[in-house]
Parts: structure tokens; C-alpha cells; sequence
């Protein structure tokens, strides 16, 4: 999959590629692999060009491989660094390249430390820049626990006790976690806490030099892939330091309190009982930041929520409108040029002139219609009000189970080609709604997705300027969704003509009309309740988030299915 590498032969091909802070990189939306030759021949490397091409291709086929586990591994480097998440790309890079390292030079017998050591040598000649970190001292430290090299082989400048410790633990987590190296990923995170901590503090920068960081931006551009909202397993679980780990220090299990090992607790099932796996979507925008992706917020969230949507999605429900028609033929009318010549009839315009002339002699078939057997089916259009009044969660902000609920039901209207139109409101206060009824996928989950955070209902005023503001009837039927709660009652008692809003709304829109409201269903307005219910809404009743998403699942099957 891979194809040839792109050579960079002066600074201004490196900045076409993007080649920033290293001789070498490799991008992971196009399966690519960068090279400065320039570089490469600065830093005296080119007697290493196995070493550095098998390097940048190992990262494509080994770890972190393609774009879905490099977002795995930044959201766990991510989880162990705290209050450094802006550092994640740095040490998961640092981390693949210690796994990638050790096999190329263990397994293949490349010489990997050679190439460290020339960047060393390289280093030491450039003295008078800033010294290099004491997370890099601890990564070359490394190296050299695991390939047993002298120290100061690849270190420079004295290695503390500590970091002489840190350097073996890391040199046994790679080892250990080379086949699962997704699992090792938070516990290496959190080993380097510490340094990277200790460097930021001390210089008012990430680190000193690192001249071979290679897939800090390996997924830079537009390209997401599926999956990310969710999270695995091992993302929920306890926190554990790779000093804590007894697949990593060789401790016994049984030193640790409550005779239970780090890592096997119970910290997965405090989060909803790893029901609902998925990252907030601050944390998913997050992600996405440190991947690298160059897309607006907005898209971000779009995509959040409609991947939260997609297993509930089901084709929006049809309506029957009439009997489908069997074309019946009547007779002929002139054919002229402005029409599709495959309309000509030219049994009959031969019978009509047996010399053809086009627009004068050729006829075609005009055909008229007999009912069919078989019913056609049509699917209504639909209208969603959302109340976003200052009681609904921000969906920048945590996960909002009406955006689910209203994705579920959009984008099934979307799949089968129903127009679809989208209102936020939260009145008194402010409204925002897409500009009518379309088909435009972008368009409906922008509104959905947008907060407002005002007034105490969805404001009916809304129905009024949409279904009620033009005298001619709608082409096509309607149905209206509002998802609010039981201060919509307060709402149309409000507004003088209230009532009168709500049932002709509903007459005109042709396609029925549901109402889901967030409260008991045994509530003080069950006179207001039934008022509408004799008009004809269908009112259902949720109390909880999955109730919601539930609800929209069910929606089409419960009220349009005619295939039941």
C-alpha cells in the first residue's frame, strides 16, 4: 500500500510536506513516508538509510499501523498525562518508536543505536542550544537498558538513580506490552509524567532537543475514522504506574492492599457500569486536536453525535399517500426535436411516412395511468423542535440525549430521502432553525448539535411561522416531533391563541405530530394532556437519557411501519 517515499530535497519541499522538526516522516490519511535528503546528509545519516526507511515504514505495519490506533494510543496517552494532554503526540510517539526500535534491532539486527548515536554525535557538535531533557535522557536510557549498551552510549550528561530505575521499568514495558502495545500505552504515559513535568517547569518548554520525532502529526488533515466516540475497556479501568504493574516490576500480586493487583479493580464498572462507552465530546474534540485533524468544531460534533446515532438508525417510516399507477397507452402525438429521442416511436412513424424526417413525421406514445395493485409508499417530511432551554446539557459540553435522539430520527428521515427541517428553541429568549424543509445532512445536525440555553419551553410561536403562515397547502405531509417537557403546558396557556396554534399546526402539517415530554407521566396537567391528545398529537412520557434514545429507535416502527 505504501508508495515511494517523498524526497525532500531542500527546505522548501519540506514545507510542502509539512516536514517540521525531523529528517523523517510519515503521514497516515495517505499511507506516506518523508525523507529529508537534505537532513539526512547534514546529520551524517546516510550510511543509515535501512535503518531509517525500514523505521518509518515499521510505523505503517507495526505500530501505531493506521489512523484508528493512533487515536486509540494518543486517548491513552492522553488519559495518563493529566493535566500534559497537549504533550500526548510527543509520548506516543516516543512510546512506538521504543517498540518499533527494539524490533527492528533485536529481531531484523538493524543497528538502531547507530543511528541514536549519530544523532547524539550530532548533538554534541550543535552544543550551545538548549541540553536535552530529562525525558530524553530517560528515553536514550532506555535504549540502553534494552539493547544492554554501556551508559552514556546514547545518554548525555549523568543519569540519576531514579531515572536509572524509570529506564529499566520502561524497558520492561516495552518487552511485555510488544504484542498488546495498546495496553502498555497509559502506563509509559505515566512514567513520563514526572519528567515532562519536571522539563516544562524548568525551561517553559515541552523538552530540549528531540531530533527524531516522526509521527507527532502522522494523522493531520480531514481524514476521521470510525470508532473514536467509543471507548474500550482498558480506557475505563484503574490508572496503573508500570512500577504497580506485577507483569512489569516482577512483584507479587499479594503485596498489594486488599490482596488485589493493580489494574483488576472495579474503576470500569464506576463508570455506568460500562454501559455507555463512550468519551464525552469535549474529550472527542480533544482527541481530534491531537491527532492533528483540520476540521471545524462543528463537523466535529456533527460526526460525534451521528456516530452515536448510527447503531439506532432505521429507514424513517413510510406513509401511504395512494395506489401506485401501470402505465397504459393511449396514443401517439408529434415528436419534436426538443424531446428525448428515446421517446420517437418509430414502428409507427415508419407506418406514418416510410421517409423519416425528424420533428415532422416521427410520433411517440403518450400513455395514460390504471391503478396498480400495490400500494405506493412515500415518506413524510420532517419537523423536529428541540426545547434548548437553560435546563438541556450544552452537547459541546456533555452528552446530550436529545441530540442523540434527534439524530436518530434526522438522519433516518435523511436515509430515505424525506426533507427534514430542524428547530432549536428556547423561549422566552432565542430560537435558531435551519432555513425550511431540505435534505441537507450538514445542514439539520448543525442546528441539532448547537446550544442556546435560554428561556424555560419550546417556543410554539415556531409551529406558527412554519405551518401557519401561507394560506396554500404543503406539497407534501408533514410530521411534527417536539422533544420538551412539562413546561410546554405553561407555554401555550402563555400565548393568547395557544391552543388554537397547536391543533392547526398539526392539521396543516398533514402528517401527524408526537410530542415527547421529560416528566411523570401522572402530572398535574392531565387536563392540558388530554386537550391535545383529543386533537390528535400523540404525547409519550421519558425519564432518563436511554428512555429518549429509546423512544427515537422505536418512533418509526411504533407510528409508520406498514410493514408491521
Amino acid at each position: 500500500m505504501l508508495s515511494e517515499p517523498r524526497w525532500c530535497l531542500s527546505e522548501e519541499d519540506e514545507q510542502r510536506e509539512g516536514l517540521t522538526g525531523s529528517f523523517a516522516m510519515i503521514r497516515l490519511n495517505d499511507h506516506a513516508v518523508v525523507i529529508s535528503i537534505r537532513q539526512v546528509a547534514e546529520q551524517n545519516l546516510d550510511r543509515f538509510a535501512t535503518e531509517i526507511l525500514a523505521h518509518e515504514i515499521g510505523h505503517h505495519v507495526y505500530v501505531p499501523g493506521d489512523l484508528t490506533d493512533n487515536a486509540r494510543l494518543l486517548a491513552r496517552c492522553r488519559r495518563g498525562l493529566s493535566d500534559l494532554k497537549a504533550h500526548a503526540p510527543m509520548i506516543a510517539n516516543l512510546y512506538a518508536d521504543l517498540l518499533l526500535n527494539d524490533r527492528l534491532q533485536r529481531t531484523d539486527g538493524l543497528d538502531m543505536a547507530g543511528v541514536y548515536a549519530a544523532l547524539k554525535s550530532g548533538l554534541d557538535e550543535g552544543a550551545g542550544g538548549p541540553p536535552p531533557s530529562e525525558l530524553w535522557g530517560l528515553y536514550m536510557r532506555t535504549y540502553e537498558r534494552l539493547w544492554s549498551l554501556r551508559s552514556g552510549t546514547l545518554t548525555t550528561g549523568p543519569i540519576s538513580s531514579q531515572a536509572d530505575v524509570d529506564a529499566d521499568l520502561a524497558a520492561r514495558l516495552v518487552r511485555h506490552y510488544r504484542a498488546d502495545w495498546l495496553a502498555g500505552a497509559t502506563r509509559f504515559a505515566l512514567l513520563c509524567y514526572d519528567y515532562l513535568k519536571r522539563d516544562a517547569e524548568n525551561s517553559g518548554a515541552e523538552s530540549g532537543p528531540m531530533p527524531w520525532l516522526d509521527a507527532v502529526y502522522a494523522g493531520m488533515g480531514d481524514d476521521i475514522p470510525d470508532g473514536l466516540v467509543g471507548m474500550d475497556a482498558d480506557e475505563l479501568g484503574d490508572l496503573v504506574h508500570p512500577g504497580d504493574d506485577p507483569a512489569i516490576s516482577g512483584l507479587s500480586e499479594e503485596i498489594f492492599s486488599d490482596a488485589e493487583a493493580p489494574g483488576t479493580g472495579t474503576g470500569a464498572a464506576v463508570v455506568g457500569g460500562l454501559k455507555n462507552r463512550y468519551r464525552d465530546p469535549t474529550d472527542f474534540v480533544e482527541l481530534m486536536a491531537a491527532m492533528g485533524v483540520k476540521i471545524s468544531e462543528d463537523d466535529l460534533l456533527i460526526r460525534y453525535y451521528r456516530e452515536l446515532a448510527r447503531p439506532h438508525l432505521i429507514p424513517f417510516p413510510m406513509k401511504t399517500l395512494r395506489h401506485s399507477a401501470d402505465p397504459l397507452p393511449e396514443g401517439l402525438a408529434q415528436w419534436d426535436l426538443g424531446s428525448p429521442l428515446t421517446a420517437v416511436d418509430w414502428l409507427e412513424s415508419v407506418i406514418k411516412s416510410p421517409v423519416v424526417i425528424p420533428g415532422v413525421t416521427t410520433v411517440e406514445r403518450t400513455f395514460g395511468e390504471t391503478v396498480g395493485s400495490d400500494p405506493e409508499r412515500e415518506p413524510p417530511d420532517l419537523y423536529l423542535g428541540v426545547d434548548c432551554s437553560g435546563s438541556m446539557t450544552n452537547p459541546r459540553y456533555g452528552v446530550s440525549y436529545p441530540v442523540i435522539a434527534g439524530a436518530v430520527i434526522v438522519l433516518s428521515a435523511l436515509r430515505v430521502r424525506a426533507k427534514a427541517m430542524v428547530c432549536l428553541s428556547g423561549e422566552p429568549g432565542r430560537f435558531t432553525q435551519t432555513d425550511g424543509f431540505s435534505h441537507s445532512e450538514r445542514e439539520n445536525m448543525k442546528i441539532l448539535t448547537g446550544y442556546l440555553g435560554t428561556g424555560y419551553a419550546y417556543g410554539i410561536e415556531r409551529l406558527r411561522e412554519t405551518f401557519l403562515s401561507s394560506d396554500e397547502p404543503r406539497e407534501r405531509p408533514a410530521h411534527i416531533l417536539i422533544v420538551t417537557d412539562g413546561d410546554l403546558f405553561y407555554m401555550i396557556k402563555q400565548i393568547t391563541d395557544g391552543w388554537d396554534i397547536m391543533e392547526r399546526s398539526l392539521a396543516a402539517a398533514g402528517g401527524g405530530g408526537s410530542i415527547v415530554l421529560d416528566m411523570n407521566p401522572t402530572h398535574s396537567y392531565s387536563d392540558e394532556a388530554d386537550r391535545l391528545v383529543a386533537m390528535g398529537w400523540d404525547l409519550y412520557y421519558v425519564r432518563t437519557g436511554d428512555q429518549l434514545v429509546t423512544f427515537a429507535r422505536a418512533f418509526a416502527r411504533q407510528q409508520f411501519d406498514l410493514n408491521r
